[in-house]
């Protein structure tokens, strides 16, 4: 491990790249929202004549050192008016700026139009950032505004189908995205299996997927973050504000707990297509429904101490004739403490819970069986900022898991029978970082980091043993995988280690700019996964289970370089990004033919480790400003696995060759665009086409006592026909809500307009009358409108 002299010493000699002829002073603060003290996240500040900046972080605060003397500033954030102001410095300075969305003037304040340009100098590449209110306007399906929907617009996103759960980042599996919630983690981001995303539009604030170049203080998946934080709350008056839909509505309250220091949050939704059912006779014992709860709770003790606490709950229910019944979901809660120690030197300390919880009642057999993951995560982060071109970020964190892959309780006539539990599973996830940006000259700026991570799996457990450490064995005569047969097991006792992983994590980018409008970039970062999903389905299902890394389930350890040319053109009107990446990953999981995955309290019997890549090439085009703006954003991409045998015998999956994953996707094209008309009517498109994913289709089929089987030829070498659909919107805003209190729009949206039949899958079966196996395919949607109410007041 690196010392801490070392460190100390590090810190010394890249520091010394600033000058220090010249007296510098400090200025720090935060930036908010001006109608309610929202603080904001990402917004730049700027001081041209010395051509430096920063940005606000999570929690809205900056610091930027200096010369002294007089300097004119700019800040600017996507969405609000930029401000440049005059600023006399002859003293470290803390100096708080509201931003306005409106074009009011402000005394001593220059107000000019904010661009959404690219990001040229910073060394901050394959990321994406979303406004709400960008997402609001795209249509979506059923009317429901949806954030997970919208990130399937950016380049590199694909989604597993039409109506599936979760996304997939450059290749990689749903599994591994980093889904943070106010820094707590979401095992599960859908609700209604894939219909809807867990998150409440109404109550985010920002949001930021990290594709690659990732920075050192995240960890644990290997593919994508994506980064959520939720509203603060108003801290000036109390709103209210929601929306009425045909499937869900919605409601959010805020306001001050203290006039300009404290403020609440609490936001609810609910869906109620499944009421409709209850009007025929043959459904009214059946039920679809979801809800969901958002709590956020601020509070500004003085100057240098600030305290929040954020909780999500949220549920899904389906039964059918009362006789199955399946409840899923995520409750987190979060305590948060930020400290200024300097005005130089922002702390977070973050006490953090997560549980996904999956429930299944089958009365009709008569158990009940209760599965989940829960974690306990404190962390505590450090933002140092050393000099105008030095800034340093530091921290620590560790995670408890506890995992339950099933209760089995006896219901009804079976209540007499012992209930069953799987073996539960524990594990200890410590980590320390240490992440550093510096400007090495007027062109090169370069971001650097080291992560070192440690996963200790724990007891109480009781872990088999195989003859010659092999779990799957492979039967030459039949040739199939046969599940290996325990030769000894070993009883660990609770918190024992019965096996541990540890791992270094650079990370490293940097930008060389061309001139003010262009430059180069280039990123590499190590990522350790030290969780696995246990699914053999393409998009993740409430039934998969999470489980820890042990003697058979090694990490996943991903390695990813990209290059980037980014430009911006006509004065920021429009930008364009360009990016390549490669992405290798090692012991990505596999199953055996047949695996069976559920209530399997020796899930290493069915699995086998093999490795993966992912490659591509990303182009979007952005138009910033104007009435028509959006964007075009286009992948190139293969994403493969291979998983060879172990031994001379093992041939392994498809002999052991590269096959393409289950997420790979040749094409993704992505067009979206707004339309502001005038005042009143404003109008939204999306288009999105899709190469279809890879599945295994029958070759042959033979005959066994009159029945005619398939026979399956290798995994993933065929396909599901492309995927395409074309959606619109228009939204229809009222005058009159200029001078009342009470603001509301309708929303009228078609999604898929011209009717595509897309296959979210292909079956086959045989024909009752001729016999014969036939191909059947299943769509969910086909033209669905909708229209929706939305109000604030």
């Amino acid at each position: 491990m690196i010392s801490k002299n070392s460190i100390v010493f590090l810190i010394i000699i890249l520091s010394s790249f600033t000058s220090f002829s010249q007296e510098k002073f400090t200025l720090s603060g935060t930036i908010t929202d001006h109608k309610n003290n929202e603080t904001l996240i990402g917004v730049n500040i700027y001081i041209p004549s010395l051509k430096i900046g920063t940005t606000t972080n999570e929690y809205g605060f900056y610091s930027l050192t200096v010369p002294a003397g007089e300097q004119q500033i700019e800040i600017s954030y996507v969405g609000y008016q930029s401000i440049q102001q005059t600023i006399n410095l002859n003293q470290n300075t803390k100096n708080n700026f509201s931003l306005n969305e409106g074009g009011e003037e402000l005394q001593e304040v220059v107000i000019t139009d904010n661009k959404g340009k690219a990001n040229i100098k910073s060394p901050e590449m394959s990321t994406n950032k979303l406004s709400i209110a960008t997402i609001k306007k795209m249509p979506v399906v059923l009317g429901e505004v949806d954030v997970l929907k919208s990130i399937l617009l950016l380049p590199g996103v694909t989604n597993a189908g039409e109506g599936a759960s979760g996304f997939n980042v450059r290749g990689g599996g749903a599994d591994q995205n980093l889904i943070l919630l106010d820094e707590a983690t979401i095992f599960n981001s859908s609700h209604v299996f894939g219909f809807f995303s867990v998150f409440n539009p109404d109550a985010i604030k920002d949001l930021k997927l990290y594709k690659g170049g990732i920075p050192a203080r995240y960890g644990g998946r290997a593919s994508s973050v994506l980064d959520i934080y939720q509203k603060d709350g108003s801290s000036k008056d109390f709103h209210m504000n929601g929306g009425i839909g045909l499937i869900s509505s919605r409601l959010l309250a805020e306001g001050p707990l203290v006039k300009d220091k404290g403020s609440f949050l609490i936001g609810g939704r609910a869906s109620y297509a499944h009421l409709f059912l209850k009007l025929s006779e043959d459904n009214k014992d059946n039920a679809a429904y979801f809800y969901d709860l958002n709590t956020k709770l601020s509070y500004k003790v003085n100057d240098n101490n600030s305290l929040y606490l954020s909780g999500y709950f949220g549920r899904d229910v389906f039964s059918i004739n009362k006789s199955f019944s399946n409840t899923y979901g995520n409750a987190t809660l979060n305590l948060r403490w930020n400290h200024l120690f300097s005005d130089k030197l922002f702390s977070n300390l973050s006490l953090i819970y997560s549980d996904y919880y999956y429930g299944l009642d089958l009365d009709f057999v008569g158990f009940k069986w209760d599965s989940g993951i829960k974690n306990y995560n404190i962390k505590y982060d450090f933002k140092h900022y050393i000099s105008d071109k030095f800034k340093l970020n530091y921290g620590l964190s560790g995670i408890y898991y506890e995992f339950n892959p099933g209760t089995i309780k006896p219901t009804g006539e079976a209540s007499g029978i012992n209930p069953d539990q799987l073996d539960k599973k524990y594990a200890f996830e410590p980590s320390v970082y240490l992440d550093a940006e510096s400007q090495v000259s007027k062109k090169i700026t370069i971001a650097y980091g080291l992560r070192y991570s440690l996963f200790y799996r724990l007891g109480s457990s009781t872990v088999n043993y195989y003859a010659n450490n092999n779990p799957v064995v492979f039967n030459t005569n039949t040739e199939i995988y046969e599940k290996g047969k325990p030769t000894s097991t070993a009883y660990f006792g609770k918190n024992k280690v019965i096996q541990d992983y540890n791992n270094l994590e650079p990370r490293f980018a940097i930008s060389y700019q061309l001139n003010d409008d262009q430059s180069f970039k280039a990123s590499y970062n190590r990522m350790a996964q030290y969780l696995q999903l246990i699914s053999n389905t393409s998009s993740p299902t409430p039934l998969d289970v999470w489980m820890p890394s042990d003697k058979y389930i090694k990490p996943q350890i991903a390695d990813q370089i990209a290059l980037g040319y980014f430009r911006n053109l006509n004065n920021g009107a429009y930008s364009l990004e360009v990016e390549t990446y490669y992405k290798k990953i090692q012991n990505r999981l596999d199953y055996i033919d047949g695996a069976d995955l559920i209530a399997n309290d020796a899930i290493e019997q069915v699995i086998l480790n093999g490795q993966m890549r992912a490659y591509g090439l990303e182009v979007m085009f952005k138009k910033n400003e104007g009435k028509f703006n959006g964007w075009i954003s286009y992948t190139l991409s293969k994403s493969e696995q291979q998983t060879p045998g172990r031994t001379p015998e093992e041939t392994g999956i498809n002999n052991g060759q590269w096959y393409s994953s289950a997420y790979d996707k040749t094409h993704n094209l992505a067009i979206t665009s707004a339309y502001n008309l005038n005042d009143k009517w404003s109008f939204g498109a999306n288009f999105a086409l899709q190469s279809g994913q890879p599945v295994t289709y029958p070759n042959s089929q033979y005959e066994y006592l009159g029945i005619k089987v398939p026979n399956y030829g290798l995994r993933n070498e065929n396909r599901l026909p492309a995927y395409h659909h074309l959606d619109v919107s228009a939204t229809l805003t009222s005058r009159k809500n200029k001078n009342r209190n009470w603001k509301g729009e309708w929303v009228f949206s078609i999604y898929n307009l011209y009717n595509r039949q897309n296959a979210a899958s292909i079956n086959f079966r045989q024909n009752v009358d001729s016999g014969a196996n036939e191909a059947v395919k299943t769509s969910i949607f086909g033209i669905v409108p909708a229209v929706s109410y939305n109000f604030k007041f």
